[in-house]
């Protein structure tokens, strides 16, 4: 009897324990889940936290919630003049709507990223498509895929129950033919702006050397006309002095300014003077006393 109510009682517990683990379950914090029915959709969308399903009968899908990353393949896409441009990107989703997400892709995250691959692909191409290649060139890129990652939001929210938080582009790259020839047009751009720049510096020179000059002239000029008048008011000053220094002494001024003639004339060395030897220059030579005396 004891060993039937062991038995019994081990049994029960075992039949219990095999009941709550598969009544409840825990769905978590980076998780949402569905609740099927024979694979019939019963509940949506369950939140984190512990929950009840019966055996058997009912069974439950989670689904990671976080934003996942799906590393595109790198594509050739023609812009709006027709030239190839190769664009590595990648693409961040999200799931949002368990019970969509389970009946597009029954779960399978390979699945899902076999969906949106091609539809990533189509609205690049289409977005490539209307911009030529110097857009594509001068816009940033976060500005670039504004719009496909809108139009990607709402197509695959309506048809796979997830949400395209970001589409970003890794690089761009053009092939070599395309690239030399843009590498050409650049540098032949750059040339003319460079000569641009020389002619505009050249005649941005010449402006300040002909200003320069006409500074300097103008400033030569004043000068020239201060050293006129400075020299003009200092011939008056002397002169002035002069006929200070003659009204004072008249035959020592006459004898001073003799001395200043004879050093003057015979300075040279070399310097014939045919006079009379009464003439009055040599007057003070022949006698150094004032007349008179």
């Amino acid at each position: 009897m004891i060993n039937n109510r062991s038995l019994l009682i081990v049994g029960g517990l075992a039949a219990v324990a095999w009941l709550a683990s598969n009544s409840l379950y825990i769905v978590d914090e980076t998780e949402r889940a569905v609740k099927l029915r024979f694979g019939e959709v019963i509940e949506e969308n369950i939140q984190p936290g512990l929950h009840f399903k019966v055996p058997i009968t009912q069974t439950v899908r989670k689904f990671d919630t976080r934003v996942l990353t799906l590393d595109t393949d790198t594509s050739r896409y023609l812009t709006l003049e027709q030239k190839a441009v190769i664009v590595d990107s990648f693409v961040k989703w999200q799931v949002v709507n368990p019970t969509r997400y389970y009946e597009a892709t029954a779960g399978d995250e390979m699945m899902a990223v076999r969906l949106i691959q091609p539809r990533v692909d189509e609205s690049l191409r289409n977005e490539f498509g209307r911009l030529d290649l110097q857009q594509i060139i001068a816009e940033r890129r976060d500005d670039l895929m504004t719009g496909p990652t809108r139009d990607l939001d709402s197509l695959l929210r309506e048809e796979l129950g997830v949400a395209i938080r970001d589409v970003r582009v890794k690089r761009i790259d053009l092939p070599e033919d395309v690239s030399a020839a843009v590498f050409d047009r650049m540098r032949s751009e750059r040339e003319r702006e460079a000569r641009e720049w020389r002619a505009q510096g050249q005649e941005e020179a010449e402006r300040i050397r002909a200003n320069a000059d006409r500074r300097r002239q103008v400033l030569l000029a004043q000068a020239n006309e201060r050293a006129e008048t400075l020299r003009g008011e200092g011939d008056a000053e002397a002169a002035a002095i002069f006929s200070q220094a003659y009204q004072q002494d008249s035959e020592f001024f006459s004898f001073y300014r003799s001395l200043n003639a004879y050093r003057e004339t015979f300075s040279g060395g070399g310097n014939m003077m045919v006079l009379e030897p009464s003439s009055d220059f040599f007057r003070y030579l022949n006698s150094p006393r004032p007349t008179g005396n």
